[in-house]
């Protein structure tokens, strides 16, 4: 398989099934509004925006520049004070339909996402902090497209770090204004992506985030973050990039993949704890020979299950979106897919990170019909 050809497997193009795609019904219903579920743990959410830059390191895709990354934290608050957190910018949205192929709508209707962190509030202290998970998004995708689920983990307990990929997504706002788009992209339609170099690159940037996020001892951070705590999710080429990272760095506990082609798939045996979520359709062995290769790989505990009904845009926001909207939808609701998500992923992170043990880890559930343990 080519590089190009890899990059289309894993990603699944920002067209792919269970993405928004265009139609007749896709305004939201008179009087209705796009709106995130709400976060189901116990504490208030706050969340603030990093703007990091490895002074040590050029952009991989423009090389002229110093790798810039943005960065939402969410974590858990001391109050429910502040000002309601913004879904996207008008640009971002967009520039993020634009990639999608989404033609019929307002260019700003992601603007009216409703989500539930609020800026300008304080972080509840506890401790050394609170254990982190950082969450590596999709091709194309921004942070943004994580936010239902980085919120339901703050609202847990966790300190939540998620990282916008610079020329790898749709839109990414810096502080001063400049908007970078997807030159990835553009590569990957031309046959010029380079998939290793993709999730290689992906992992330095998570490593530089928790340089990042553990040494700085002012600001929200020294509230926030327990270093010796640490997990990485990520949602397709974001999957991959969290193995690889797992695989690199021994300061992360626990790793993920949520419907990613590893690339490459794990050659060496990895011995931290490692759950691999995948769509009923794209996942199963026969489909996507480098999760039977990883799946032999790794030495430690180890899960593999799949969603059945899932797509793979059916665990990033844009499934409830696209539900939201009326669009055509996979048999699985954007809403179930997105519980089953935060479910499956809270308990993985309360296992390794808390020493929380839950029953969802050890076989099927009858309140989860739709996971299926596949080994």
């Amino acid at each position: 398989m080519t590089a190009a050809a890899a990059a289309t497997a894993v990603t699944a193009t920002p067209a792919a099934a269970g993405s928004p795609q265009p139609g007749p019904a896709a305004v939201p219903p008179q009087g209705s509004a796009l709106a995130l579920p709400a976060p189901t743990g116990p504490y208030p959410v706050g969340v603030t925006d990093l703007h990091l830059t490895d002074h040590n390191r050029a952009d991989p895709w423009v090389p002229q520049r110093r790798r810039e990354l943005m960065v939402s934290l969410w974590y858990p608050a001391a109050s429910r004070q502040g000002s309601p957190d913004r879904y996207v910018s008008a640009e971002e949205s967009r520039l993020i339909l634009a990639e999608f192929g989404l033609s019929d709508v307002p260019t700003d209707i992601l603007t009216g996402v409703r989500a539930h962190a609020r800026t300008g509030v304080r972080a509840l202290r506890r401790g050394h902090g609170w254990p982190l998970v950082v969450l590596s998004p999709g091709f194309s995708h921004p942070r943004s497209s994580l936010t239902a689920l980085a919120e339901d983990l703050a609202s847990r307990g966790y300190a939540v770090a998620g990282i916008d990929h610079t020329y790898e997504a749709a839109a990414v706002t810096f502080p001063d204004g400049r908007v970078a788009g997807c030159v990835v992209c553009r590569l990957e339609q031309t046959g010029q992506l380079d998939s290793e170099r993709l999730t290689a690159g992906r992992a330095a940037d998570i490593s530089f985030v928790l340089d990042e996020l553990t040494r700085r001892r002012t600001g929200v951070t020294r509230a926030v973050v327990d270093a010796d705590r640490i997990a990485v999710v990520g949602y397709s080429v974001g999957g991959a990039a969290a193995a690889e990272a797992t695989r690199r760095d021994r300061r992360i506990g626990a790793g993920m993949n949520i419907d990613g082609t590893f690339q490459p798939a794990l050659t060496a045996d990895l011995d931290r704890p490692f759950l691999m979520m995948g769509s009923d359709l794209d996942r199963a062995a026969a489909d996507d020979p480098t999760w039977a290769t990883t799946w032999t790989h790794l030495t430690g505990w180890r899960r593999w299950v799949t969603v059945t009904g899932s797509v793979h845009n059916s665990f990033p926001d844009y499934g409830i979106i696209a539900d939201q909207l009326g669009l055509p939808a996979p048999p699985l609701t954007g809403a179930r897919a997105t519980r089953i998500t935060r479910e499956y992923v809270a308990a993985f992170a309360g296992r390794h990170l808390q020493h929380r043990r839950s029953p969802l880890l050890n076989g099927p559930s009858a309140d989860y019909p739709e996971v299926v343990f596949a080994r």
